[in-house]
């Protein structure tokens, strides 16, 4: 038997906001007032402010002193740094999962594969950092885990930037279908060669 765990109004808020931040519709930069998103969404604001606790906790909003909590900028520096940390812990993931299929990856590029035209980039930001979640998590290592999950929130925000370089997400599946196989097949250069050429190319 599989239970059901109700969603909270504050939950459900939350998911709101975040698909619209990763869909790119709330535009990096952008404040998001308590009082406007009450009026929005028909809430109290105690349910907003609750809600946008749980996204500045996830790293997709920011809030200050004195300032409306808003959607962070990520620049292109901002990113270069990114992959200056990210590169070298998927290159360890690909010398350890090198000669190895990662079925929980598979599953993940199958979703992003059957994604309708025109679905929400939320979507595809999802199923795309399931994909590299999965591969991490198969080299075996919980501290590369660890690792790699601190740096989520600004690869998330990455992404949004690449939603105007697909003009179909199945473009990117099939980058991500070349990559899983490069990996499966081995050995480990190759495939660590191939992950640093993923990463570079239109990066994140």
């Amino acid at each position: 038997m599989t239970t059901l765990r109700p969603v909270s109004t504050v939950e459900a808020l939350a998911a709101a906001l975040r698909e619209r931040v990763l869909s790119g519709d709330i535009e990096p930069g952008a404040a998001l007032p308590e009082q406007e998103l009450s009026a929005r969404y028909g809430v109290a604001r105690p349910t907003v402010r609750e809600a946008l606790a749980l996204l500045v906790h996830e790293g997709l909003l920011r809030r200050e002193r004195n300032r409306s909590a808003y959607v962070p900028v990520i620049t292109p520096a901002d990113l270069d740094d990114l992959m200056y940390v990210r590169g070298p812990l998927e290159e360890l993931m690909a010398q350890a999962v090198a000669g190895r299929r990662v079925t929980a990856a598979e599953e993940a590029l199958d979703r992003l594969s059957g994604l309708p035209p025109g679905a929400p980039w939320a979507a595809v930001v999802a199923e795309h950092m399931a994909l590299h979640e999965a591969l991490v998590a198969a080299a075996g290592s919980p501290r590369l885990e660890r690792l790699y999950a601190t740096l989520a929130a600004e690869t998330r925000l990455g992404l949004v930037r690449l939603r105007n370089a697909y003009e179909d997400p199945h473009e990117l599946a099939a980058e991500h279908a070349g990559l899983l196989r490069v990996i499966a097949e081995g050995p480990a250069d190759a495939a660590v060669r191939a992950v640093r050429e993923h990463l570079r190319w239109r990066h994140p």
